[in-house]
């Protein structure tokens, strides 16, 4: 179990699952996409990946985030994956991705077995859903940055893993 000062509108909640470091390698794990294909981290090899972690499609700031995210990976490239995890069901999903046009960012779910939130020391105890966060992980699956929103309601900081991200590609290129 993670134990921090992480909160939802103000409530302390608990993660669960153990979470790795910057500068250590990242988790596989397995998730759904909005078509019920399985997809795991070893999919994007040799990329650099931003993960998204909301708590769920269907809230406003969840909803900004995954824009906001899907905006920014069409500026990135093709040697970027843009990944959006949450526990929504892959129906929901695929309804968001066609309301939103979403088609840079690659939409999971960890409803089925929370492998992602396991892994990552993100899953909530309390909700079962996932813990507001960005993840950056370079080419060589080594995680480079790792910020959890401490109040959930709130946005994470979009500049800073930018600019990680963007980091990474000079490195790559």
């Amino acid at each position: 179990m993670a134990k921090e000062n992480i909160a939802f509108k103000g409530n302390p909640v608990t993660l669960l699952g153990s979470r790795p470091r910057t500068g250590q390698k990242a988790p596989d794990f397995h998730a759904l996409d909005h078509n019920l294909h399985e997809v795991s981290l070893g999919d994007f090899k040799g990329k650099v990946k931003v993960i998204s972690v909301v708590l769920s499609v269907d809230t406003p700031v969840c909803h900004k985030q995954l824009v906001r995210f899907n905006e920014e990976a069409a500026k990135l490239g093709q040697d970027v994956a843009v990944l959006n995890i949450s526990m929504d069901l892959p129906f929901a999903i695929a309804r968001f991705m066609k309301e939103e046009s979403i088609e840079r960012t690659v939409v999971l779910s960890d409803h089925r077995d929370a492998s992602f939130g396991r892994a990552y020391g993100l899953l909530i105890d309390e909700m079962r859903l996932l813990a507001r966060s960005v993840i950056i992980i370079d080419k060589d699956e080594t995680i480079s940055y790792f910020q959890v929103v401490q109040e959930q309601t709130e946005e994470p900081d979009y500049e800073r893993a930018m600019k990680e991200a963007e980091k990474l590609l000079v490195r790559v290129a």
